[in-house]
């Protein structure tokens, strides 16, 4: 059995067989792994668009008809799996596609964060894009393969779900079954993936929140509106307008900036690079206006930041995955006539939380929800460790309704 590395590649058809399990080639043992009917785990390598084009159906398939399933855009898939993501200048992944006779039966990419591995002295590999039928064994030999990997880069522990950044979504769904993914970041997943992954030994490594902001029960109590409209007059922050896309993409170094300082304590942070935050900054434009993002100044440097944009869920889900014309039309219609406004970003540097930093930025909130006449908020990716931001949510009136869960299992040495 071989494993490649991320940069190697295979031409079509020429898929290699993942590492470390002992997962048949065609033509050997039928059975496969135990006693399972032709079971195999193949890698995906980026000249391979057969396997890369099974990768990306596969979720279209197991959710299909199902209203709170979000689709993600399948180019923006392809550019990972065909390693033309920034992730892949600094760290390397793998692909992983499970097969039982001539049916996906379930997919996952594990990888390496160098970054955060070096940041945080951690030896830890991470999984992603995990989707799966019903099927313990399936899931059972891709993790099994996940681990091999790992093991032969030294790591010591699997933990995912995880995006390729600290921005992007993490968790696997595991409370707010009813409602709809938060667009393609916080991701709906069946209720018996969770079964999948503890059955192999995961458990809790953090929890994230995502709480609702309804305007109804949105309160600004009165003791962070005097705060807020205090270290406004003394003249020591201030709020910029933005009202174009240069100005956005101008400024957009300086939140990656904030960003990057603001969350240093956080377990799961590693540095953004100049590359993820161009990235990100291009990426957020797509979905947002530039009104909608709020970069907070002390005495003109930057201070904190809030990220918000219209949640276009409906038109994504009518768009299936691609960007047609007419999808952009649809998406620019929804951005117009959603009454939810995502929160996805909010971060403000230590030394400013008590000059009244943090007030400004929750009055910034709530002057976009009413004054952009929004009925609801949902404020996403909160970390069962900030105890500080669960508070101040609890405050402004939000509930929890949805959890999603990152799990951990460490890895033998054999």
């Amino acid at each position: 059995m071989t494993t490649a590395s991320i940069h190697g590649g295979q031409g079509e058809g020429g898929a290699q067989d993942a590492g470390g399990p002992q997962v048949p080639r065609d033509g050997q043992n039928p059975q496969g792994p135990r006693g399972l009917p032709g079971l195999r785990v193949l890698e995906v390598h980026p000249g391979d668009r057969r396997l890369i084009r099974q990768f990306i159906d596969l979720p279209f398939d197991l959710y299909r008809g199902c209203p709170q399933w979000v689709p993600p855009f399948r180019a923006e898939l392809r550019r990972v799996l065909e390693r033309r993501h920034p992730f892949f200048r600094h760290s390397e992944a793998l692909p992983l596609l499970a097969l039982r006779g001539g049916e996906v039966a379930g997919r996952l990419t594990v990888f390496e964060n160098r970054s955060f591995n070096r940041y945080r002295e951690r030896a830890s590999a991470r999984f992603y894009h995990f989707e799966c039928r019903e099927d313990p064994g399936a899931a059972a030999a891709l993790f099994e393969a996940a681990a091999a990997w790992a093991r032969t880069r030294g790591l010591g522990e699997l933990v995912g779900p995880y995006g390729f950044s600290t921005m992007d979504g993490g968790g696997l769904l595991i409370e707010g079954f009813d409602e709809r993914a938060s667009m393609t970041m916080m991701h709906y997943h069946h209720p018996y993936y969770r079964r999948l992954l503890e059955s192999q030994g995961f458990e809790k490594e953090r929890d994230f929140y995502t709480a609702l902001l309804e305007r109804r029960s949105f309160e600004l109590p009165e003791k962070i509106r005097r705060v807020a409209e205090l270290a406004l007059k003394r003249g020591r922050f201030a709020v910029p307008q933005l009202r174009t896309r240069g100005q956005l993409l101008a400024l957009a170094g300086r939140i990656g900036e904030v960003y990057n300082r603001a969350f240093v304590d956080h377990e799961d942070f590693s540095p953004l690079s100049e590359a993820e935050i161009r990235g990100l900054a291009r990426a957020l434009l797509r979905v947002t206006k530039p009104s909608l993002v709020k970069l907070l100044l002390c005495q003109g440097e930057p201070a904190g930041f809030l990220l918000t944009f219209p949640d276009l869920s409906g038109a994504l889900q009518r768009a299936r995955g691609v960007l047609k014309p007419w999808s952009l039309l649809d998406l620019a219609a929804e951005a117009r006539r959603t009454d939810l406004l995502i929160v996805n970003g909010a971060g403000i540097l230590p030394e400013y939380q008590k000059l009244g930093g943090n007030a400004l930025l929750y009055a910034e909130l709530y002057r976009t929800v009413l004054q952009s006449g929004y009925q609801r908020a949902e404020m996403v990716q909160v970390a069962d460790t900030t105890a500080l931001m669960l508070s101040d949510m609890k405050t402004l009136g939000g509930r929890v309704y949805k959890v999603h869960r990152v799990y951990r299992l460490p890895l033998s040495s054999s």
